[in-house]
C-alpha cells in the first residue's frame, strides 16, 4: 500500500519504522519545520524528519498546511492510498482529508473520546485515570471527533511518568497501525460511509475531555495542586503525607536523582532518606518510584548530600544522575 506519513516528535517514530518495515510504499513524510531548540537556540529537525531521512524518504515541512496550496499539490501528486497521522502537529484541512481514497487514520493516545486534543498523555496521568490506551481513528474535520476502528487499553501504574506510558503508547500505536492499515486494504476503495460501514468502526460517544497542551507554568507544581490532590484522591493517595519538597514549585532549583538499581529494595531507600532528613542541609528526599528525588536550590548543598551519601559505603551500587529544571 502506498502511504503518505504525517508525524513530528519522537513518539511519532515507531510507527513510521513499523510501517515501513511491514513493505508498505512510504511516499512521503509530512513533518514540522525544523524548530530552533536547546540553550543555543539551534535550528533542529523533527524526530521524524531525521528517521525519514535515515530511511531516504521524500520530507515535505509545510509551516501551515491549511494554508499552503502548493505543499497540498505535491502531496496530491504523490497518489497515496491511504495517510497515517500520528502527532503531527497541524490540523488537516478538507481538502487534504479527502486526497487518499481509502481515507486518512489517526493514532491517538487515549481512549476516545476521554482526552481528545494534544496532551492525552500528561492529563491521563494528572487526573489519576487507572488506564488509558491507544485508538485507530479516521479522520475528520474536528479535532479527534472521527469513529474508531481499533482501540487497545493499557493500565496506568502508579509510578508511571509522562515520559514511560508516552514510550508504551507509542510502540502500541505502531502495532495497532500496522494491523489497521491491513484492515483498511481489505475493506477497499467506495464513498467514507461504505468504507466505515464495512470496517465496522465504533462511532464515538457526546461525552467528552479536553487535553490540552500543557502550558509552562502548569511545570510549577504549587499552581497544580489542586488537580494534582484531586487525582492522588482517586489513587488512594494523600498529597499532604508527601515531603514537602515534592509540592513545591521547582522552577529554577538545582536537584540531584538517584536512581536505585535493580535488586536494591526500599529499605536502603528509607535508609538514604532518613540520612538526607537528620543532616543540617537544606535539601527535601523523598521515595519516587525507583529512585530517590533529592531537591535543593545551592548546587553545593547538594553535592554535599551526594558525598554523604557515598560516605557511608552501603556496598551497593547507586547511579547519580544530575538535571535542571
Amino acid at each position: 500500500m502506498k502511504i503518505l506519513y504525517w508525524g513530528t516528535p519522537e513518539y511519532a517514530v515507531p510507527t513510521l519504522l513499523a510501517l515501513h518495515a511491514a513493505g508498505h510504499e512510504i511516499v512521503g513524510v509530512v513533518t514540522q519545520p525544523d524548530r530552533r531548540r536547546g540553550r543555543g537556540k539551534q535550528l533542529m529537525p523533527s524526530a521524524i524528519k531525521v528517521c525519514a531521512q535515515s530511511l531516504e524518504l521524500a520530507v515535505f515541512t509545510p509551516e501551515r498546511i491549511k494554508t499552503d496550496v502548493g505543499c497540498q499539490k505535491e502531496l496530491a501528486n504523490l497518489k497515496a492510498d491511504v495517510s497515517v497521522v500520528v502527532a503531527f502537529g497541524q490540523i488537516l484541512p478538507k481538502s487534504v482529508l479527502e486526497q487518499p481514497p481509502l481515507g486518512c487514520w489517526n493514532g491517538h493516545g487515549s481512549l476516545l473520546p476521554r482526552w481528545r486534543g494534544a496532551g492525552p498523555i500528561q492529563w491521563a496521568l494528572l487526573e489519576g485515570d487507572s488506564e488509558t490506551g491507544v485508538g485507530i481513528m479516521a479522520m475528520e474535520e474536528g479535532l479527534d471527533t472521527g469513529p474508531v476502528l481499533l482501540e487497545q487499553r493499557l493500565p496506568i501504574s502508579l509510578d508511571q511518568n509522562s515520559h514511560d506510558l508516552g514510550e508504551k503508547l507509542s510502540q502500541l500505536t505502531a502495532t495497532l497501525m500496522v494491523e489497521a492499515v491491513d484492515l483498511i486494504l481489505k475493506a477497499g476503495v467506495g464513498t467514507e460511509p461504505e468504507r466505515l460501514e464495512r470496517l465496522n468502526v465504533r462511532y464515538q460517544g457526546k461525552e467528552m475531555s479536553y487535553a490540552r497542551m500543557l502550558k509552562k507554568e502548569d511545570f510549577q507544581i504549587k499552581q497544580m495542586e489542586p488537580v494534582l490532590n484531586e487525582a492522588m484522591s482517586k489513587r488512594g493517595i494523600d498529597l499532604k503525607t508527601l515531603q514537602p519538597g515534592s509540592i513545591e514549585s521547582a522552577t529554577g532549583e538545582a536537584r540531584q536523582s538517584i536512581h536505585l538499581q535493580e535488586g536494591i529494595d526500599r529499605e536502603l531507600a528509607k535508609k538514604i532518606t532518613t540520612l538526607v532528613k537528620q543532616s543540617k542541609v537544606k535539601v527535601q528526599a523523598s521515595i519516587q518510584g525507583e529512585s530517590i528525588r533529592i531537591n535543593g536550590k545551592k548546587r553545593d548543598e547538594l553535592q554535599q548530600i551526594i558525598q554523604l551519601i557515598k560516605d557511608q559505603k552501603y556496598g551497593l551500587p547507586l547511579q547519580f544522575d544530575n538535571f535542571r529544571d
